[in-house]
């Protein structure tokens, strides 16, 4: 365990209507919640996995119990009104508790797996940001050694623009930065017939 690493999970609570509504508008409330859930379970497997303490910041509420995201994470709460202010909020609140290197995922890439996650704390030993580029032009995961809130604020998420945007903003502030491998992410119909977890009718 490395006690200047710390993983954080941004995720939101398992209820139906509320997780995957791009996905559901397809297959339905309920199977969207189902899917979320192999997805939960499957970022707390892996971020177990990792060289680093871990945090998940939930969407509405801290539950009393977690059966997927148990007690070897830190339990936080999300803050801000949106995505960006969200994400911000988690990341400061890692460095404000002492550690070093601080990666933020989500809940959404079935392809991410610990050596990905081990490889993003590794590539912040020399660089002040890591970034790993999702296949629609988002990001999976974003890693720094510092706080950059220009990375977070007064911007537009869920385009296919975010990631080029993101490293125009790090070229200009003159920000070392790595990228990782491209991965895709499930937050569509045409997401999940393309990923392992599409089974056909």
């Amino acid at each position: 365990m490395n006690n200047n690493r710390l993983l954080i999970v941004l995720s939101k609570n398992p209820e139906a209507g509320m997780v995957k509504t791009r996905l559901a508008k397809s297959i339905g409330d309920k199977n969207a919640l189902d899917i979320y859930e192999i997805l939960c379970q499957h970022t707390a497997r892996i971020a177990e996995m990792v060289h680093a303490k871990r945090m998940v910041v939930y969407s509405r509420f801290i539950p009393s119990s977690d059966l997927i995201f148990n007690d070897t994470f830190i339990a936080r709460l999300q803050k801000g009104n949106d995505l960006g202010e969200r994400m911000l909020h988690a990341i400061e609140s890692g460095f404000e508790s002492g550690f070093h290197h601080v990666v933020l995922i989500g809940t959404d890439c079935y392809e991410l797996n610990p050596a990905i996650l081990d490889d993003a704390f590794s590539r912040l030993e020399q660089a002040d940001a890591v970034i790993g580029p999702a296949s629609d032009g988002g990001f999976y995961l974003i890693g720094m050694k510092r706080v950059i809130p220009e990375l977070f604020l007064d911007r537009k998420w869920s385009n296919p623009v975010v990631l080029k945007e993101t490293i125009t903003i790090l070229k200009q502030l003159d920000t070392s930065y790595e990228l990782l491998e491209e991965l895709s992410d499930i937050d569509t119909f045409d997401d999940l017939k393309k990923s392992p977890l599409w089974t056909k009718p």
